[in-house]
């Protein structure tokens, strides 16, 4: 029997031991004052306090013991005293393990170095840990067991907790700023007739009482426009995005976006917008305009700066200036052999020529720019659902805002000519015109607003102030392959 079946074995023991006892430690309810955080703010010497978590340290004097109880807000020092509890229950304690949840009943005092602690005067085991927690030290080692046994990262792993505790709070800030102003919160629908509202391919299902065909949404944009028809004139929602696509260190096939639509605003508007509410929660969730990332020995590797005004410049003159100033001037051809020869792209026989582009654009500015950039002006065929320039009708109305190496947030003009805005997608379609959202277009033909929208990665964002190095770090519980 290894290590690990024996210390199962002998948990299973104590379980038994307990049972025999007549303690039952799976089931009962307790009334605390609070979490572990509030517990350590209602501290005052001689207070009577109820606290509950998981056992995490044990120290055994004896006749008294010393234990850490934790939660996802904090840990607290309780001291277990035969004398205090008597000895029915002093008894129990070596039946205890890391891991055990346990509710107490305690005063207030503090040992002579300081520390809170609750002198227990009762206390009830919640439940019973039969498997024993990762090394309090090291934890979980392995990436993929971080991933795939969360709960256990969560409880042993303090960066984890840390960066779901500002994913939570970047959430709960993100939709404050909106209501205060304004912004009304809808929900859009996850099953859709047809994927709408970018281009990816989505994941399909089968509803069967109706006999449909469905997908996952890739984007709520379209249902969202709709409301701007309807006459809600702000509006916001933070949900998931589905796409059957590729997993990488950005890109997770389930993944949360804020999308907004705001009537009578344009792009620049929205990326003012934009501006001030990532500011917003940097200042709230970090503190500062500055952001700092560490290695895996807290060294700073990148400090990224978020100071307004944030930089704006357009698409065609920042591929100049990396592509050279004759870029645009080439023969696609021309093109495809500087981006392969001097660039030493990879550039597929299927690209388009715009596609090409917008692959040097990718490579040489989007992953080697770390602070903010609004690229605007962008080709018409990357935004098919932006508002086409007065000036220069082969570009759109749009911004790009990127920010630590990747694209954080699309905006753009809306377009809201249906005819045009038919015109656009079937080019999209190309000969799928079944993929054309007619129920759009109907909506659009009874009149849309001008306005203006952005989506945002709440993956992204989190990485961003986190630090985090893959987008399964911030998720909860990433996608992964079953276990064999």
């Amino acid at each position: 029997m290894d290590e690990e079946n024996e210390l199962i074995a002998l948990r299973r023991k104590k379980l038994e031991t307990l049972r025999a006892r007549g303690v039952e430690p799976f089931g009962k309810s307790f009334d605390i004052d609070g979490n572990i955080s509030e517990i350590r703010e209602k501290f005052k010497e001689d207070e009577t306090l109820r606290a509950a978590g998981r056992i995490t340290a044990h120290r055994d004097m004896g006749q008294s013991h010393f234990l850490d109880l934790r939660d996802a807000t904090g840990r607290i020092q309780i001291y277990i005293q035969a004398k205090e509890v008597g000895p029915e229950l002093i008894e129990l304690v070596p039946l205890l393990d890391l891991g055990d949840f346990l509710a107490v009943e305690g005063v207030c005092f503090s040992t002579k170095t300081g520390e809170p602690t609750l002198r227990v005067r009762r206390f009830d085991l919640l439940a019973k840990s039969l498997r024993p927690l990762p090394e309090k030290w090291h934890g979980l080692q392995d990436i993929e067991a971080r991933y795939r046994q969360r709960y256990l990262d969560l409880v042993t792993n303090e960066r984890s907790r840390e960066v779901f505790a500002k994913r939570i709070a970047i959430m709960r800030e993100t939709r404050r700023f909106f209501e205060d102003r304004g912004f009304q919160e809808v929900e859009t629908p996850m099953l859709q007739t047809i994927a709408g509202g970018a281009a990816a391919e989505p994941f399909s299902t089968h509803h069967k009482a109706l006999g449909l065909d469905l997908y996952l949404r890739i984007a709520p944009e379209l249902y969202l426009k709709r409301l701007l028809v309807g006459g809600f004139n702000k509006v916001f929602e933070i949900n998931r995005n589905f796409r059957n696509e590729g997993i990488s260190r950005k890109h997770n096939p389930e993944f949360t976006m804020l999308e907004a639509y705001w009537a009578y605003a344009n792009f620049e508007k929205i990326a003012d917008l934009v501006e001030e509410l990532i500011c917003h929660l940097s200042e709230k969730i970090s503190g500062s305009l500055k952001i700092e990332h560490h290695d895996a020995e807290g060294r700073v590797i990148r400090t990224i700066n978020l100071t307004r005004p944030w930089r704006r410049a357009r698409y065609v003159d920042l591929v100049r200036d990396v592509a050279g100033d004759d870029w645009f001037k080439l023969t696609a051809q021309q093109r495809r052999e500087r981006a392969t020869r001097d660039f030493e792209l990879e550039i597929l026989p299927t690209l388009a020529d715009f596609e090409v582009t917008q692959h040097v654009f990718e490579k040489l500015i989007e992953e080697k720019t770390f602070d903010p950039l609004f690229v605007t002006h962008c080709p018409k065929e990357l935004v098919p659902l932006a508002r086409q320039n007065v000036v220069d009708p082969a570009l759109v109305d749009v911004f790009e805002l990127i920010i630590n190496g990747v694209e954080m947030a699309p905006g753009y003009s809306e377009l809201n000519d249906p005819d045009v805005q038919r015109k656009r997608l079937l080019e999209q379609a190309g000969e799928e015109t079944q993929k054309i959202d007619e129920e759009f277009l109907l909506a659009l033909e009874h009149g849309m607003p001008p306005a203006g929208g952005f989506g945002l990665g709440m993956d992204r964002l989190t990485m961003l102030f986190t630090g985090a190095e893959s987008i399964r770090d911030v998720i909860l519980f990433p996608l992964l392959k079953p276990k064999k």
